[in-house]
């Protein structure tokens, strides 16, 4: 009986819920500045852009590898079972043992240009790589704080939806009991909870579109869609302002576009292309040297000595005179120039000359439009930049004046002196108030951020602080990058 009891208690500890905390995972709270490094860490775009650069460092020492020595140690050993020469010519033939090692040296002497002009190429696709770094990185930054604040922005607007919805939730048991004390119409009654009913499906939308914009953060920062997170960073208007004003009071010239500096180092590489494609129709010089050592013991061993021939070497009982090897390692050595010229491959070094110079063109083009898209970008990000700061400055004294108006309004209709149009209509004014002026502090603040992303500078945080994302062009080939 009492280990039936015991089986009987195990199942019902087994199938009983686990606790709260044990099934619902810990809330991750995130600030704007902890989403920006999480996204140029470990989203899938900045490891991209990373790995370029890795093969474009690979590409330069492959490149510089062609211009240096080539080393190479060849070892063998071969035995011969049976030699078919040595029976019908000579036994000098029949060697049966033999031992061969070579240190084989190559070097390009002339090779038209192409080791030079192939360096200088990957050289350029080496700094293309690192702009395109920077400029994913100032993307991704600017990009991460749109989802961010898109967020917390969605979530401000259902906050306010709801708290409307609960204005007019009370607004209906205040009119119900006014039209039960006699002091109100049916009508009024039928107004407010009309007027509820409206409000009810906004708050409601509002709540989805909040959804949705976590998920999208969720998203960027590859973080599980069951993961409960909190945004922890709202934007002050005063550090927003302080932050457009200095976007706008910054005269200093323009930083080089990591976009149109990836284009200019594109073309300089299709143009040094056009160089290694005009190496094949020049000659080539080059030079090897074999340095090794053979030898050819007449009995099966490592050989273990230098060689030399003496009589000593010779089996007793050989003629008087003769000099035989002492199966030892004899120097192998010679050099030797090679020149190579294709005096006709069926047009195809032209056919790649003709290819290499189109791919060179179409990269000066490409040069040229970026450029003029970068400039565009700029005079376009600063007229946002003035239009933001007209809306948030009109849209500040607004929230003002609609928050005292709603309150008058409110007043005015506990004491009879209004009616519910009046109220209902200073509560939409208020809520349209408010949701405008969180929308003109966020369009604000990504407006300079956006600013300082097309101009190359690097870009700001809600706290005032910057995060780096530049590469220096000036260092672009050989410099350090931003830390992984």
């Amino acid at each position: 009986m009492r280990p039936q009891l015991l089986i009987l208690a195990a199942a019902t500890i087994a199938a009983s819920p686990a606790p709260a905390f044990a099934q619902r995972a810990d809330t991750l709270r995130l600030s704007i500045d902890e989403a920006v490094t999480r996204m140029l860490r470990s989203s899938d775009e900045a490891r991209a852009a990373w790995q370029l650069v890795d093969a474009a460092d690979a590409q330069v020492t492959a490149a510089r590898a062609a211009g240096l020595p080539q080393m190479r140690l060849t070892s063998s050993y071969q035995q011969v079972l049976k030699n078919a020469r040595a029976e019908m010519v000579s036994q000098i033939f029949g060697q049966k043992y033999t031992y061969n090692t070579t240190l084989n040296t190559q070097q390009a002497l002339f090779q038209g240009g192409r080791i030079v002009s192939a360096a200088l190429a990957a050289n350029s696709v080496r700094g293309a790589a690192r702009m395109d770094l920077a400029e994913t990185r100032a993307r991704l930054a600017v990009d991460v704080q749109r989802a961010y604040l898109n967020a917390s922005y969605l979530a401000k607007i259902a906050q306010l939806q709801a708290e409307n919805l609960a204005l007019a939730t009370n607004r209906v048991a205040q009119t119900e009991q006014l039209f039960g004390a006699g002091r109100a119409a049916r009508f009024d009654v039928l107004r407010a909870r009309v007027e509820r009913a409206n409000l009810e499906p906004l708050a409601l939308q509002a709540a989805a579109d909040r959804d949705v914009a976590f998920l999208e953060v969720r998203r960027l920062l590859d973080i599980p869609a069951d993961q409960p997170i909190a945004l922890t960073t709202a934007l002050d208007p005063t550090t927003v302002k302080t932050i457009a004003d200095k976007a706008t009071s910054d005269a200093a010239p323009d930083a080089p576009r990591a976009s149109v500096r990836s284009a200019e180092f594109t073309a300089r590489a299709r143009r040094a292309s056009v160089r290694v494609a005009r190496a094949d129709l020049l000659p080539q010089f080059n030079v090897s040297f074999n340095l090794g050592y053979l030898a050819l013991p007449t009995l099966n061993g490592f050989p273990t000595r230098m060689g030399a021939v003496t009589e000593a070497a010779c089996p007793a009982g050989s003629a008087p005179g003769k000099t035989c090897q002492n199966n030892g390692w004899f120097p192998d050595r010679n050099v030797s120039f090679t020149f190579v010229w294709n005096v006709f491959d069926g047009l195809r070094a032209k056919g790649n000359l003709d290819l290499a110079q189109a791919q060179a063109k179409i990269a000066d083009i490409t040069f040229h439009q970026a450029r003029e898209a970068a400039s565009l970008e700029v005079s376009r990000a600063r007229n946002e930049l003035t239009r933001a700061i007209a809306a948030f400055s009109a849209r500040q004294e607004n929230s003002a004046q609609a928050e005292e108006a709603y309150q008058l309004a409110e007043l005015r209709y506990q004491r009879g002196l209004s009616t519910q149009l009046e109220v209902s209509d200073a509560q939409y004014q208020l809520l349209t108030a408010r949701s405008t002026e969180a929308k003109a502090t966020f369009d604000l603040y990504l407006a300079a951020a956006d600013l300082a992303r097309v101009r190359g500078r690097d870009i700001p945080l809600p706290n005032g602080t910057t995060i780096p994302v530049r590469t220096d062009a000036r260092n672009a080939l050989s410099g350090p990058l931003p830390s992984r």
